[in-house]
């Protein structure tokens, strides 16, 4: 690849025009003053279609990232629209997926040609999504650069994806990204830096031109933090007592976490990190930590001799799913878990300021607010809606159903830090998984929750569904759909409490009078077609109705749901993709 970037830079180098660019102004270091102008190539470019960040960021299938200007335009745009890198200090990783080499040595050496004055790289360019956003905070970087497309499938055919986070260590708000959008849409040119590639396996400082590129582990402040929080002692002794463990990395970023937490600092025995070399390709799998595309997990933790605990992370380390012997926990209900009980770890004695949810994770942590006291927050889908309310104090966890779960210790979701705080709970507790959440489901009842994707769905059919149900809105209330009564229904708009900004058409809601629920949205992570995610919830306070199968109670909303949206008519499919 190197090669044939070089060979491009060959036959641009006519065209290309060595200026002496404000980036390099007021060198401080000798280093610096040393750079020669013809070490800096000004390239000719021109806009490219699409590059425009969703909730997560930019995402697009690997072979387009790797086109002729994409992943430079971009990187010139992002640089562009956070005024510049001249003397900043950036934290650079990613997943480990296909191209996120070849991507961290483009970036780094564009960082020096804009006069960056430190880039903090993950040994090998990796760095998981929550490590990222801890080393920002601790490093007290002006930003990183987050090199995934978390839980999306990788390879040469498959995803790849880059988002900014700024220096609280979280995403990028909407403002950032719109800016990001429009410089995209008017670039003429970037600078990038003719130099060989850093070594990205050898721990330390290295030149590149007047840039100091830190190589640290990506590892070890996390691992730090994690014992900062929870009470190491507390699950050794659970290990130690014979709780067995399960924890699948999915050959994502996780694993080398995971086996420095879990097996050595912790004592799980060697093998409790299953699928844990990180590969470009993850294996060829899904690193989607679910019940689907985790099947390997499913299975152990289902059978008759299976471990007590499972869980799983996904492709960049941020989010998580949770699994007894023999009971699946639901995202949902592990956020309403993890806020009834965060008080018994170390980190969160103190209480609890406040909880926020996405808006389509069901209700049920709401329930725990309640009767806490404690202020509850309802934002849009996407974690960078939790910054604003973790900067101001006003919340301590916050999480949303597809997976992800955290706290004030970072701006990012973090899936190993919500299995400690699970395994803290339960060392503490001394109960089973399946304990746990009968005793929760008695105190606070039972809210059942499903979500159904419908995957690479035509555009104009996912977007025809979403706009017809918007113009039903207004008229829904009173009207029933298989038995069910509409009590209200709207398309979610959010005010930010903390800079009073607004977001709206975030989600289609539908509330019916027995407490049940419906929200539909199309999703911003994939990169083709649309996803049409449709999430289903109902609430029940009877004890001995809490033992039924998620679907099977669900089915009277999700009868409502089709007659309501007619999905089977517009998606073409029967059923839905995938099934959480």
């Amino acid at each position: 690849m190197l090669s044939i970037r070089c060979s491009l830079h060959a036959r641009w180098r006519s065209a290309v025009n060595h200026v002496r660019t404000s980036a390099f102004k007021g060198l401080r270091s000798p280093e610096r003053r040393c750079l020669t102008m013809s070490q800096i190539l000004t390239v000719p470019t021109q806009p490219i279609e699409g590059q425009k960040p969703g909730t997560s960021g930019l995402r697009k299938k690997t072979r387009i990232f790797m086109g002729r200007h994409y992943l430079e335009n971009f990187t010139q745009s992002l640089f562009d629209a956070v005024g510049g890198v001249q003397d900043k200090v950036l934290v650079l990783g990613g997943d480990g997926r296909f191209f996120n080499d070849r991507a961290v040595q483009v970036i780094l050496r564009m960082a020096a040609a804009s006069g960056a004055a430190r880039v903090i790289v993950g040994q090998g360019g990796i760095l998981s999504t929550p490590a990222a956003s801890h080393l920002i905070r601790l490093r007290g970087a002006d930003g990183g650069i987050i090199l995934s497309a978390s839980h999306n499938p990788g390879g040469i055919d498959e995803d790849f994806g880059m988002k900014y986070n700024g220096a609280n260590g979280g995403p990028a708000p909407e403002s950032l990204t719109d800016k990001m959008f429009a410089r995209s849409q008017e670039l003429t040119e970037y600078r990038i830096l003719e130099a060989q590639d850093i070594e990205l396996n050898r721990l330390g400082e290295q030149a590149l031109a007047g840039l100091v590129v830190e190589v640290v582990d990506p590892v070890a402040d996390y691992a730090t933090l994690m014992e900062s929080l929870f009470d190491f002692d507390a699950i050794r002794s659970l290990i130690a007592g014979g709780t067995r463990l399960s924890f699948d990395a999915m050959h994502a970023v996780t694993g080398p976490y995971a086996r420095e937490i879990i097996e050595t600092r912790l004592g799980a025995p060697k093998g409790t990190v299953l699928n844990a070399q990180p590969l470009p390709d993850f294996g060829g799998g899904h690193p989607d930590p679910n019940p689907v595309w985790a099947k390997e997990l499913m299975d152990q933790m289902f059978a008759a001799d299976g471990p007590d605990f499972g869980a799983a992370s996904d492709g960049d380390g941020d989010r998580n799913m949770i699994v007894g012997k023999g009971a699946y926990v639901s995202p949902s209900d592990s956020l309403a878990i993890l806020a009834a009980n965060a008080r018994l770890a170390p980190g969160y004695a103190k209480g609890l300021a406040g909880v926020a949810r996405s808006m389509p994770t069901s209700r049920a942590v709401d329930r725990v607010a309640a009767k806490a006291g404690l202020e509850c927050h309802e934002t849009p889908t996407g974690w960078k809606f939790f910054g604003n309310l973790l900067d101001a104090g006003r919340v301590t966890l916050c999480g949303e159903e597809s997976f992800g779960t955290g706290s004030d210790h970072v701006r990012e979701k973090d899936g190993l830090w919500a299995v400690l705080l699970w395994l803290n709970i339960l060392a503490v507790k001394r109960q089973s998984v399946a304990e746990l959440l009968r005793e929760h489901w008695a105190e606070y009842g039972r809210t059942y929750y499903s979500r159904h994707d419908y995957e690479a769905v035509a555009s104009d059919r996912a977007n025809a569904l979403v706009e017809r149900l918007r113009g039903l809105l207004a008229g829904l209330p009173g009207q029933s759909f298989a038995g069910l009564t509409v009590e209200a229904a709207d398309d979610f708009a959010y005010l930010d409490p903390v800079d009073g900004s607004t977001s709206k058409q975030q989600g289609i809601r539908v509330l019916f009078t027995n407490g049940a629920r419906v929200v539909m949205r199309l999703s911003g992570t994939g990169t083709e077609g649309a996803t049409l995610r449709v999430y289903l919830e109902s609430y029940e306070t009877d004890p001995a109705q809490h033992g039924l199968d998620a679907q099977e109670a669900l089915a009277p909303v999700i009868a409502a749901a089709e007659e309501l949206a007619q999905i089977r008519d517009f998606t073409g499919r029967s059923q839905p993709d995938v099934t959480t």
